[in-house]
């Protein structure tokens, strides 16, 4: 019991690069879409040179599409609510920016690619790990299974258990 109580005081105590990292990737999200909201044509240009004809066709909407979803992703990832959703969401948006957009443009600047490559791989992980100790979806979740065990205690001293 003491052990616990003290191996969880010096684990609150550790820096958390979990949590860093993900902040660092919701940041790049939030930043990503607010370029895009002050200059709505780049995202439309960009969208177009992909070469792929449903998205050039529709460049404008994909480009509203993009800029919204990067703004709300990025938020509920910087704060850990629904992030392996969020991440997932992000996935193919990332994909078309490496494959198809940044890797044609490498000439003229290697830091976008970059860039959407260190995004890509922090999506990747975590749509696999999910947010970390210190996020909304861990709160929530702790909060349920108090929840569940307050229900649990309640029903039975009203000795009302049924079998």
């Amino acid at each position: 019991m003491v052990k616990t109580i003290i191996a969880e005081k010096q684990g609150a105590r550790k820096f958390n690069w979990f949590l860093v990292l993900r902040v660092i990737l919701g940041l790049i999200l939030i930043y990503k879409a607010t370029t895009f909201i002050r200059n709505a044509t780049v995202a439309q240009t960009l969208i177009e040179r992909t070469g792929i004809g449903f998205f050039s066709k529709n460049a404008d909407t994909f480009s509203l599409m993009v800029t919204s979803l990067s703004m709300l992703c990025g938020a509920f990832i910087v704060a850990g609510l629904l992030t392996r959703i969020a991440s997932i969401i992000q996935i193919p948006i990332l994909l078309v920016a490496v494959f198809f957009i940044n890797m044609r443009n490498v000439g003229e600047g290697g830091f976008e690619l970059l860039l959407s490559i260190f995004t890509l791989f922090l999506l990747f992980l975590f749509a696999v790990k999910g947010s970390g100790k210190p996020s909304f979806d861990n709160y929530f979740r702790r909060g349920a299974v108090i929840d569940e065990k307050n229900k649990e205690e309640s029903e039975l001293h009203d000795g009302s258990i049924k079998i």
